[in-house]
């Protein structure tokens, strides 16, 4: 039978593949733009005689799932990395639920049936691009540990979207025609989720992107993360005369774009996957999208592989760059939640933590304003002498190497709490240093060897 046969054989309607979920049925639905839409209207459409389902995705991106999350006595969504939506979404809806994760043990979690309590996902539902020549599906830039959440789960359901990016692979960046139960095709104006353009970066974000400059250098490997901050730092090295860098990244993000196609942004000096920039995932602007559209200077890989902090070490002079909500005197990093509010995920914080630590020359920079305005105004620290109740943290003082905020850049690695507690009061606003300063005597981590009150 030919591939083309193959596929009409399996090829079917939302409604008969949602037909077949019963109640207390676990679903892996595909991360990001790996969202299924057809199979989840299907499936909320479903509710009324349904219970208990649980639905494990990550980062809600639109079309939000509205058919699912309001009917909690039938689904239960559960979104292993909390996105703009999902934090907001869950003021309205009691049915999200969130699960701590390091990124890089996804593939083992699936692999080994830990998750929910050892359940096997009765289906696994993901949007994918459309079959080649050789009977593979393409993730896009969803890849993650898409492959093995299909090898894994009870059956498996595509999800065809013409508007897929097709995103080249180092490993498990597709699915074969034969490992595909039913295939469901996507009308022509279902297009997946992009960014609009992002708004130029802010003054403190330029500043912190210069603080770290300083500690790059000619053929640094480096790895980003979502928001203003890698915006910044594209902008900023854009500007110098760095060459040689390379990309092993989490996350493929706009900023890249330019700086590959500069040449700035090469991977010559890589150690491994030379000359190729790697990721797990991307989500960005439509034109990012198209740039990564068949591009063999990028390189989709599992996140058992782009995560991994003993992969990651093996790129000599690895700088790591992550941002943070707030961090407290004893250097602890939150980057989740503030108090029992959750914010976000961990998703690859202490796996890039850890992996440039490990890597020969290698530095791991935590970055974050040192203020915030409130809701009423109010300019307030994100130093602080501890967190408030219920908030989590997600690098603990061991882990931490650098801290960085525009005031400047601190070593914290090997230093005793004294000296990091005067390294995290230089890193504030100076409008709370005086209330640092006793917050410290409190904490009865400052002594007369630190500088004094001023």
């Amino acid at each position: 039978m030919s591939y083309q046969d193959e596929y009409k054989t399996k090829l079917t309607t939302a409604e008969a593949v949602a037909a077949t979920v019963q109640s207390g049925d676990l679903l892996k639905f595909g991360y990001f733009n790996g969202k299924p839409v057809m199979l989840t209207d299907a499936l909320g459409k479903r509710h009324a005689e349904l219970r208990d389902v649980t639905i494990i995705s990550v980062a809600t991106m639109p079309p939000i799932p509205m058919e699912v999350l309001q009917h909690k006595e039938s689904f239960t969504w559960w979104d292993w990395h909390w996105s703009k939506a999902t934090r907001l979404l869950k003021d309205h809806f009691e049915s999200i639920i969130y699960a701590p994760v390091m990124y890089h043990s996804c593939e083992d979690f699936l692999s080994q049936g830990q998750v929910h309590k050892g359940q096997v996902p009765a289906w696994s539902w993901q949007q994918v691009g459309p079959m080649d020549e050789h009977g593979y599906f393409n993730f896009g830039p969803n890849n993650s540990e898409s492959f093995e959440a299909n090898m894994f789960s009870a059956k498996v359901c595509v999800e065809v979207n013409k508007h897929m990016p097709r995103c080249l692979g180092g490993s498990k960046e597709g699915i074969h025609i034969s490992q595909v139960d039913a295939i469901v095709e996507a009308p022509d104006d279902q297009v997946i989720f992009a960014a609009p353009e992002f708004p130029a970066p802010a003054e403190n974000e330029i500043k912190i992107a210069e603080n770290l400059i300083p500690f790059m250098r000619n053929g640094s490997c480096i790895q980003l993360g979502i928001g203003g901050l890698p915006n910044a730092l594209g902008q900023v090295i854009k500007k110098t005369d760095l060459k040689d860098l390379g990309i092993h990244s989490e996350m493929f993000v706009d900023p890249f774009v330019d700086m590959i196609d500069s040449g700035q942004i090469n991977g010559l000096k890589k150690n491994i996957d030379v000359g190729k920039a790697v990721y797990t995932f991307g989500i960005g602007t439509q034109r990012m999208y198209d740039w990564m559209h068949n591009n063999p200077r990028i390189s989709s890989n599992s996140v058992g592989y782009v995560n991994d902090p003993r992969v990651i070490c093996r790129n000599d002079n690895f700088v790591s760059i992550n941002q943070a909500l707030q961090v407290d005197m004893f250097t602890n990093v939150s980057a989740e939640s503030h108090g029992t509010r959750h914010i976000t995920g961990c998703g690859g914080m202490m796996d890039f933590t850890l992996g440039a630590q490990w890597s020969k020359g290698g530095q791991s920079f935590i970055c974050f304003p040192a203020t915030y305005t409130d809701k009423e105004g109010n300019l307030q620290s994100n130093v602080v002498g501890y967190f408030e109740y219920g908030t989590n943290v997600t690098v603990n003082r061991h882990m931490v190497d650098y801290i960085v905020t525009e005031y400047g850049v601190r070593k914290m690695k090997a230093q005793n709490i004294w000296v990091r507690a005067e390294n995290m009061i230089e890193l504030a606003h100076p409008q709370f240093r005086d209330w640092l300063v006793d917050e410290a005597n409190k904490l009865k981590i400052w002594t007369r060897t630190n500088k004094q009150h001023q």
